[in-house]
């Protein structure tokens, strides 16, 4: 078992806490970044006769990159917490990776909605979520029947269970997959 599993009820509060503070402080830092960087580009350069306006949309792809990823993390992590206040670790795990997953989706829709800018940047953001959705249509879908069992649990870690003809003990059960041991 890892740290993770066995953790009492304080010490989840106490990272709970923890997560949403970074998260708020990743939010805070990046728009502080966005809006120093706007005022670096659109009045400081030009004022000392530099013009640099057209390279903005890089350095916000960038600093939104870079600290979209953490606040993407940052966010799994609060749902990890308070999903570990009410449930088990495996289904606080589940749901850890399921946010993540439509975290780095949106992240990649803003970023291509920078790059495009305005309504063409809408556009290329709708159809790369098109093209994202049905390339892990099967993905999602084994994740949110995976999701399904780790909520009503059907059956536990150590069951003797015979699904599809198959019988065995569980041995874990994650959001794509069951794994059992055959008995001897």
């Amino acid at each position: 078992m890892t740290s993770q599993q066995n953790m009492d009820l304080a010490t989840i509060r106490k990272n709970y806490v923890r997560s949403i503070t970074k998260l708020v402080a990743l939010i805070v830092v990046l728009f502080v970044l966005s809006a120093a960087f706007a005022y670096i580009f659109f009045k400081l350069l030009p004022s000392i006769g530099i013009a640099a306006a057209m390279y903005y949309t890089y350095v916000n792809i960038g600093i939104t990159l870079l600290l979209g990823i953490l606040i993407v993390f940052a966010f799994a992590d609060v749902i990890y917490y308070s999903m570990r206040l009410k449930y088990a670790h495996d289904v606080a795990r589940a749901f850890r990776n399921v946010f993540m997953m439509i975290g780095i989706g949106a992240l990649i829709t803003v970023i291509a909605g920078q790059v495009g800018g305005g309504l063409a940047g809408v556009s290329v953001g709708g159809f790369l979520g098109i093209v994202i959705g049905f390339g892990t249509q099967q993905v999602l879908g084994q994740s949110v029947a995976g999701l399904f069992l780790l909520i009503t649990r059907p059956f536990k870690i150590n069951d003797y269970v015979t699904i599809q003809g198959d019988t065995g003990t569980v041995e874990d059960v994650g959001i794509l997959f069951t794994l059992t041991s055959s008995p001897p």
